[in-house]
């Protein structure tokens, strides 16, 4: 295992919470690793802490963080099975069956507060990357709301038992303005949902309507300069036109005309590019006429370097 799977598995290995073979090789890469070591004596620290501490906790709340904590370890065992090929074999799922039957037996408030810990953890490891999605605000959900269960694993015993593991979620309604803060980060998190194309197309063309906001300009940049999806990518640079002087968003033009696989998008950069007079696009313009694939898009090139007064060829 990996630093960064050891860190995921140590709150539930300090709870004894992990299946025997994956708690043997926690020990063993523990037995070698300074690093993950002292993660563990920071976990140790932690528990000593909780033990001080006293506090009633309301059961719905502990069962959303239930919820939230299992999606987010099966969602990060799916990106990081998808990294590794189809067929590299989960690690997750029996440590995190197991640790969820085991919560089940925890009564007193030092359980609640253990448990409230390992989320807040599991949620830190699982989302290390510095592109942290806008926080989502919370939203009262009612008895009626529809609640959605997706099997990960099914595991039959010798008993005729079966375990199964699986995620659950609730759909939430919220409604509101576009200028409401709560829309706004919603919005913005959605335009980053890594499952849901669709989704992403909605958020990203609603949010052009506010590109003036750096956080949203900030996001359709990224969309526009990452995501898989053409649609996706055309709505975040229609929400740019209004910014096509500014600096970095120049600078994130020039990159997608030189990388992107959309000719279509490609052929609208330019347009943008060459709203102003800018000389330092003449080196990108250049670069493109020799190596475009696209005989539109360099005639495209051609022409806007001419009306520069500048070469069509590099020297």
């Amino acid at each position: 295992m990996t630093c960064n799977e050891i860190g995921k598995l140590i709150p539930l290995y300090w709870y004894g919470e992990l299946p025997a073979e994956t708690e043997e090789q926690v020990e063993d890469h523990l037995h070698g690793c300074l690093e993950c070591t002292q993660e563990l004596e920071r976990q140790r620290s932690l528990a000593a802490a909780l033990d001080r501490r006293q506090m009633d906790v309301n059961p719905a709340f502990l069962t959303d963080c239930r919820r939230d904590l299992l999606v987010s370890l099966y969602r990060d065992e799916a990106q990081e099975r998808q990294k590794a090929g189809a067929d590299a074999r989960p690690f997750l799922p029996a440590a995190v069956s197991a640790f969820f039957a085991g919560l089940m037996r925890y009564r007193q408030p030092v359980g609640a507060m253990a448990l409230l810990a390992v989320g807040f953890f599991a949620a830190r490891f699982t989302f290390p990357s510095p592109q942290v999605s806008p926080s989502v605000p919370a939203v009262a959900s009612t008895p009626s709301d529809p609640v959605f269960a997706t099997v990960r694993s099914v595991q039959p015993d010798a008993n005729g038992r079966v375990q199964i593991a699986f995620d659950e979620t609730r759909r939430r309604t919220v409604s509101g303005r576009m200028d409401d803060e709560n829309i706004r980060r919603l919005l913005l998190a959605a335009a980053r949902d890594d499952y849901n194309t669709a989704v992403r197309v909605e958020s990203v063309g609603l949010l052009k309507a506010g590109s003036g906001s750096g956080e949203i300009r900030d996001a359709l940049l990224n969309a526009l300069a990452h995501d898989p999806n053409a649609g996706v990518r055309l709505k975040a640079l229609d929400g740019l036109k209004p910014l096509a002087a500014d600096a970095q968003v120049r600078k994130t033009l020039a990159r997608v005309l030189e990388t992107d696989d959309n000719p279509a998008l490609r052929m609208q950069v330019i347009d943008l590019l060459v709203e102003q007079r800018d000389d330092s696009m003449v080196g990108v313009l250049q670069n493109v006429v020799q190596k475009d694939n696209n005989s539109y898009v360099r005639l495209k090139c051609e022409k806007a370097l001419k009306e520069m007064n500048a070469s069509i060829g590099t020297f």
